[in-house]
């Protein structure tokens, strides 16, 4: 049996940047945005415990898909095997060397 592909997504969310691991990225329906689903989060230690995987956990507790705008991705990665879910400082002012893009996109106009 084939494993399923695992992606590390790196986005920006309210001036923090997040990296999650999914098994289901693609674009979503909905213009300008990037569909994830099955978010997964590995086992890790009971002994050890990283307050921002469970920071992360809460936040996406009882999510099937989640849908991040294409302006806040940084990249999304396909990996051997799953890494660790963080949270890191984000933004220049925070001591961070990645910014979100200055300006919004605007869908195409209408004919």
């Amino acid at each position: 049996m084939a494993s399923k592909n695992i992606f590390r997504i790196i986005f920006h969310n309210q001036g923090s940047i997040y990296e999650v691991y999914a098994h289901e990225v693609s674009q979503g329906g909905m213009y300008a945005f990037v569909e994830v689903g099955d978010i997964t989060f590995g086992e890790r230690s009971k002994v050890v415990v990283d307050p921002s995987d469970e920071k992360l956990k809460s936040e996406f507790a009882g999510v099937k898909r989640t849908y991040i705008p294409l302006h806040a991705i940084v990249r999304i990665d396909e990996v051997e095997k799953e890494g660790q879910a963080k949270i890191h400082p984000g933004g220049e002012s925070k001591g961070g060397n990645i910014s979100p893009f200055p300006m919004p996109m605007k869908p195409p106009a209408a004919d």
